[in-house]
């Protein structure tokens, strides 16, 4: 009997202990501090677009500070496909298709004419 009695002790003393330092308030929760001012820039976040209809194709071109850098056609039958310039150089380097998702589909210039 004392050695269930010395056991239950042995494991309760913790047990109270930790019960007395739940019932501590927590401390106060400080105040959040002000939001800094909204940073204003330059660059327009959303791009231009204009929407092109030739027929029942419809060509859509993206323009951000007025450079032409993607442009969407629709074509009448198909999937949509996309010109994209990757190095804003003029010129629509990379075509994807909806299709081929996460995909480049590699170019190579053969023959050129100004």
């Amino acid at each position: 009997m004392f050695r269930q009695l010395s056991f239950s002790l042995l494991f309760l003393l913790p047990v109270m202990a930790w019960s007395e330092q739940a019932l501590e308030e927590p401390p106060a929760v400080p105040e959040p501090p002000e939001l800094p001012p909204r940073v204003q820039s330059g660059e327009e976040m959303e791009p231009d677009i204009t929407i092109i209809r030739k027929g029942k194709e419809t060509i859509q071109e993206y323009r951000r500070n007025g450079q032409l850098y993607m442009i969407k056609v629709q074509p009448q039958v198909g999937p949509p496909y996309y010109l994209l310039d990757t190095n804003n150089d003029g010129r629509m380097d990379v075509k994807k298709n909806d299709l081929d998702k996460n995909t480049n589909i590699n170019l190579w210039t053969i023959f050129e004419w100004d």
